[in-house]
């Protein structure tokens, strides 16, 4: 649900007056929330995190060089979002700038929403141009349901999709491309079909 333009500017105090449970957002003034999401959006969301942190942030082997939020809070300019999973380089961002506090006003390097049917327009629709704006570099938009991977970098003046993925596939995604990225994990079995096991 969104609260029309036609009122004040939405405020924090908004977010926290939201039922326990929802998650709120403030785009353009505007206060976006939205139950929490279902099973499948869970899986693929969690897993993927478990991957990328893996590879990128906890193994010693492995490229290093990132470190990883699910569903930080950032607090971008009048705007405060809740992607699903965002993850900053650690050449610009070594740590977060007060772990004392609850959110964050420093936009990643790259971030991924997982989209569902109650937030999949503001996410491509409001929250895409705030991303650009505040200068991420890539980001990624999962769809469990259609079972897709679309891959987005800066263009000149807005996003461009450079890769799209669909099914049980195992892709090299920028800027992840060095991990070979087995998509089946990601998904929830289908009634009747197979995906990858756990």
């Amino acid at each position: 649900m969104s609260r029309g333009k036609n009122r004040k500017p939405a405020t924090y105090e908004d977010i926290e007056q939201l039922p326990v449970g929802w998650v709120g957002e403030i785009v353009d003034d505007s206060l976006y929330a939205s139950p929490r999401p279902a099973y499948g959006h869970l899986r693929a969301a969690a897993r993927l995190t478990s991957l990328l942190a893996h590879a990128f942030e906890l193994s010693h082997e492995g490229p290093g060089s990132w470190w990883f939020l699910v569903e930080p809070e950032l607090h971008l300019a009048r705007d405060v979002v809740v992607p699903d999973m965002a993850g900053w380089r650690r050449e610009r961002l070594p740590e977060p700038p007060d772990p004392e506090l609850p959110w964050i006003s420093t936009a990643p390097d790259w971030l991924c929403e997982v989209l569902s049917p109650s937030t999949r327009s503001l996410d491509r629709v409001r929250k895409m141009p705030l991303y650009f704006r505040e200068g991420v570099a890539s980001m990624w938009l999962i769809d469990p349901v259609r079972q897709s991977l679309e891959v987005y970098r800066r263009g000149t003046t807005s996003w461009v999709r450079s890769q799209l993925f669909t099914g049980n596939v195992t892709v090299n995604a920028e800027p992840f491309e060095v991990l070979p990225l087995d998509l089946g994990l990601l998904w929830t079995p289908r009634m009747g079909g197979t995906t990858a096991q756990p």
